[in-house]
C-alpha cells in the first residue's frame, strides 16, 4: 500500500492544527510544516512568530523540503500542515509526493466573530486582515479531479 499524504486545507485560525493535536494516529505521520520551524526560530530570538517571519521564511521552506523528502525517502505517511487553500499550492505538494494516496482535509472558515476570536487568540502571530480575506475569496475547494484519492471535512 502507498504512504498516505494528509493535506490539511483551511484558512489560518481555522482549526487544522488544533484538530491536529487531538488525533492519537497523527504521532505516527510525519508532521510538514513551515510554522513549525518559524516558530523554533522566534523562541530561539526570543521574539513573536510575526517578528521573525519575512527575514526566516526562506529557511523555513528550504527546512520544510528537506523534511519532506527525508519523509519521502522512509516512506513515512505525511501531514502537511499550511493552509493550501488554493489548487496551485496543492498541485506542488503532489509533485513532490507522486506516489503518495492523497487525502484532503477541509476545514471550514469560522464564522466571522468567532475567526476574529480565534485569531485575535494568537499572541505574536498577526497575520494581517488583508490576507486572511484574500484567502477566503479565493478559497479553491478540493475535488477528485484535481488528485486526491479521498476528501474529508473536519
Amino acid at each position: 500500500m502507498s504512504p498516505k499524504l494528509y493535506v490539511l486545507i483551511g484558512v489560518p485560525a481555522s482549526g487544522k492544527s488544533f484538530w491536529l493535536n487531538q488525533q492519537d494516529w497523527a504521532k505516527d505521520c510525519c508532521i510538514i510544516s513551515t510554522d513549525f520551524w518559524v516558530e523554533l526560530e522566534a523562541n530561539k530570538q526570543g521574539k513573536t512568530y510575526s517578528e521573525v517571519f519575512s527575514s526566516y521564511m526562506p529557511t523555513a521552506v528550504k527546512l520544510m523540503t528537506q523534511n519532506v523528502i527525508s519523509a519521502k525517502e522512509m516512506g513515512n505517511n505525511i501531514i502537511w500542515d499550511q493552509t493550501s487553500t488554493t489548487i496551485n499550492s496543492r498541485k506542488k505538494k503532489f509533485l513532490m509526493l507522486p506516489n503518495y494516496y492523497k487525502i484532503a482535509v477541509v476545514f471550514k472558515t469560522p464564522e466571522a466573530q468567532e475567526h476574529s476570536r480565534r485569531l485575535n487568540n494568537r499572541p505574536g502571530k498577526i497575520i494581517p486582515i488583508e490576507v486572511i480575506n484574500d484567502m477566503i475569496d479565493n478559497f479553491q475547494y478540493p475535488t477528485i479531479q484535481e488528485g486526491f484519492d479521498e476528501i474529508w471535512s473536519a
